[in-house]
């Protein structure tokens, strides 16, 4: 790599790489999602291109062809870009290239369909919530998806929340960590995205009684398995191991293809993300201050709230409008 170095001939991949190899102290999840998008970019020409022969229309022209040729996402297509802006800033502070190509605002360039994509309707979560409930065989999870549905709490999360979590007297769930487990299968805490690594969120009566009979129902494993220090998981598996948003993915995919084979009008795909982003549509939609929403949400950047309030129709601004004259 050493003649790279005094003529910036590195390619776009070598250099993501490079950047990649300086940045240390990652948590396992940032780290995969590096290397999904350095295997990504090795199949893509755009991954070939020599960094000083990239200019800022290359850049957007690949970013509007990942959307509209390829189909990914914007929230997918932003953690890309997430990657290739700094490293293409590395690039310029080590004076391999002049401008940094990836240095404008994504949602100029591409459609911001995140939210309208991963948001269910009122109706579909009322229909799909009342199947699950009435369902013999997954009406044992409806407690937790309802919790889902109404607390946009991130999966990771909700599976880390333990006994001491949920402070019933107060009708607040303590999220000060988040459970995920590697690639290795092994078990790691994390604190949350939150700034301030705590929040609280609150409950509504209907979530206090899922919660209550959840604890009811939970049954004590012969030993508690504990996890960086914590213990009394409120979801365990067959191995009595806590469950990991793997599982409730495959519950919720497993749920919406029964679904779908007994009713005509078909339910789109539902994750434990669209969950998350459901309430916070409802919310936006039902007039919550979005400061507010941003600390329920646990959002450390407001535009990433304010995005949903961009989402909202005719029909709720007429409501809205009709809200305030009559306070």
């Amino acid at each position: 790599m050493e003649q790279f170095a005094s003529t910036g001939n590195y390619t776009v991949v070598e250099l993501v790489e490079k950047y990649v190899s300086l940045k240390t102290g990652v948590s396992h999840n940032t780290r995969a999602g590096y290397k999904t998008v350095i295997n990504m970019l090795k199949k893509e020409s755009f991954g070939k291109l020599r960094i000083d022969k990239v200019r800022l229309s290359d850049a957007k022209a690949w970013l509007i062809k990942l959307q509209q040729v390829d189909g990914r996402g914007y929230s997918s297509i932003h953690s890309i870009r997430g990657v290739l802006r700094p490293a293409f800033q590395l690039a310029v502070d080590d004076d391999l290239i002049r401008k940094n190509p990836f240095g404008f605002e994504l949602a100029s360039v591409i459609v911001n369909d995140s939210v309208t994509r991963e948001a269910i309707t009122r109706k579909q979560e009322r229909d799909l919530l009342k199947f699950i409930k009435e369902d013999k065989h997954f009406c044992r999870y409806y407690d937790a998806i309802y919790i889902l549905f109404n607390t946009g709490l991130r999966i990771s999360e909700f599976s880390g929340l333990t006994i001491s979590d949920i402070e019933f007297d107060q009708k607040r769930i303590k999220v000060d960590h988040q459970l995920q487990r590697t690639s290795q299968m092994q078990y790691v805490i994390q604190a949350p995205k939150t700034e301030s690594g705590i929040r609280y969120v609150p409950m509504s009566e209907e979530v206090v009684a899922c919660f209550r009979r959840i604890l009811a129902k939970r049954v004590a494993p012969k030993v508690e398995p504990m996890v960086d220090g914590h213990a009394g998981f409120l979801f365990l598996d067959k191995n009595d191991r806590p469950m990991v948003a793997l599982h409730w993915e495959k519950y919720l995919q497993h749920i919406v293809e029964k679904y779908n084979k007994i009713y005509r009008i078909q339910m789109p795909k539902v994750t434990p993300h669209v969950c998350r982003y459901t309430f916070c549509s409802n919310m936006a939609k039902s007039g919550m201050n979005p400061k507010t929403l941003q600390y329920i949400m646990g959002h450390s950047d407001i535009s990433v709230t304010l995005n949903v309030y961009t989402h909202v129709q005719f029909d709720d601004a007429q409501a809205e409008l009709l809200r305030v004259a009559e306070a």
